[in-house]
């Protein structure tokens, strides 16, 4: 955010000055006093286990001109430090992101999707980069906190923001969408991540389509073209839709190759065609990458500067990043997990040559509900077609144990915690073998490679 006054803030968010000096000059937003600098207006939310109001004394000790609280400011604060007085904290935050937003005039581009969000964030932003000043959400900042930070984080000059929403229940789209205002929408796919609270795969495309419905009719939207559901997404929208596969579609991927350091592939369609690097391995990944590519040429930008785009992006740690340990490589895919990714990561796995043998460590997939056994067995008769040996790690994950045994692998083996299955991986694991870990968030599978030696 370009600096504003206190004045300026308290209007934008409905908020009551009650002490510092209006003219004083706010820089940035901040929630989390660990991240607090000079010139920040701390933002005191309340959650299940913390209370942010209880803080605002250290914020002010680090150099915040003023917080945004809903609670009693403490004593003894520096003087001059504001205090912005607002019924509900993260209200009041939203109201100023929406009011922030009004005042931008760059180009939104809103990625959401069961799979591959915040790739295809990143990788749209570093094609846009080629040619635009632009924003993007940091991390997975991309839920009702996530998305006003992001937005609060871009400026008056950026001339493109690419922004990530998320959900877990119905109704969480819908108003994201509308505090972001996209011109161009991004659906990545509709699968079961988060089924245990929407219910079947109908309701997450009816959550996921509210994107489209608030995309102007001069906008665009970007869907894959391979998805049983692109029908009903395509009737949620009057704007243009650019549809995007690796078989079919406006715009097309042919002759995928890929390595365990990079995807080559030719893009194929209506606005030209060039051959493609991505600097991950993957076939799903180029699905992702042709969603980039698609928003880019919507901003005008040429084939040739995306796909050059492409060929620079970095990706985050715990998303396929390549490890090596003892001579053992490791696809570091700990980020986050649901069937369907799970799948692409053992499909990933399959077409990487290595002389040594294919292993994996899973761990368990959150927000499956009833929907839990039929996502661990499909998993797991992957896991059969794919691997030398699985090691799954905690309670849930051994139905996958179950279902890749009765597949016909014969080296299964199941353990308690990461630290067991490190050590169990440290005896088995030779030079030359090929690693896979993943599990969703809550399984912290990153700490199989910390324990690994």
């Amino acid at each position: 955010m370009n600096p504003r006054s206190l004045s300026s803030i308290a209007e934008m968010c409905g908020a009551v000055l009650l002490a510092g000096n209006a003219e004083n000059l706010v820089r940035r937003i901040a929630k989390d006093t660990r991240s607090i600098e000079p010139g920040d207006l701390y933002v005191a939310l309340r959650g299940e286990r913390f209370d942010g109001n209880q803080f605002i004394a250290e914020a002010a000790a680090k150099g915040a001109v003023a917080a945004l609280c809903d609670g009693d400011s403490p004593v003894g604060l520096p003087q001059g430090f504001g205090i912005l007085s607002t019924p509900d904290s993260l209200t009041g935050m939203t109201l100023l992101a929406s009011a922030w937003r009004s005042k931008l005039s760059l180009r939104s581009i809103v990625v959401t999707g069961s799979s591959g969000k915040t790739s295809v964030k990143d990788f749209t932003a570093a094609v846009l980069r080629t040619s635009l000043r632009t924003t993007a959400t940091q991390g997975n900042l991309n839920n009702e906190i996530g998305l006003p930070l992001s937005i609060l984080s871009a400026n008056q000059e950026d001339e493109a923001a690419v922004w990530e929403i998320g959900m877990n229940h119905r109704g969480e789209i819908a108003p994201l969408a509308g505090l972001a205002r996209p011109e161009i929408g991004i659906i990545t796919g509709i699968g079961t991540a988060h089924i245990e609270h929407l219910g079947s795969r109908e309701e997450i495309a009816a959550e996921k389509g509210d994107l489209l419905e608030k995309l102007p009719s001069e906008g665009c939207a970007i869907i894959p073209a391979e998805d049983d559901f692109s029908g009903e997404l395509r009737a949620r929208t009057s704007a243009r839709i650019v549809e995007v596969g690796l078989d079919r579609g406006d715009l097309r991927a042919t002759g995928i190759r890929y390595g365990l350091h990079e995807t080559r592939f030719m893009i194929e369609g209506e606005f030209g065609r060039s051959e493609a690097l991505l600097p991950v391995p993957g076939r799903h990944m180029v699905g992702n990458a042709l969603m980039a590519i698609a928003a880019g040429l919507q901003c005008g930008i040429t084939l040739e500067k995306c796909v050059s785009g492409l060929a620079d992006v970095i990706l985050p740690s715990g998303r396929l990043a390549r490890v090596v340990r003892r001579g053992v490589t490791f696809l570091d895919d700990t980020y986050n997990a649901n069937p369907d990714s799970m799948i692409a990561a053992l499909e990933t796995l399959a077409g990487i040559s290595l002389p040594g043998r294919k292993i994996a460590v899973l761990g368990r997939m959150g927000e499956l509900g009833i929907h839990a056994a039929e996502g661990y067995e499909r998993v797991g008769n992957k896991s059969a077609s794919v691997l030398s040996t699985l090691i799954t790690v905690g309670d849930e994950a051994a139905a996958m144990a179950e279902a890749a045994s009765k597949a016909g692998l014969s080296d299964v083996r199941t353990v308690s915690d990461n630290a067991t299955a490190a050590r169990l991986l440290a005896s088995l694991a030779s030079e030359g073998d090929l690693v896979l870990l993943k599990a969703s968030r809550s399984g912290r599978m990153e700490e199989v490679l910390q324990h690994f030696n």
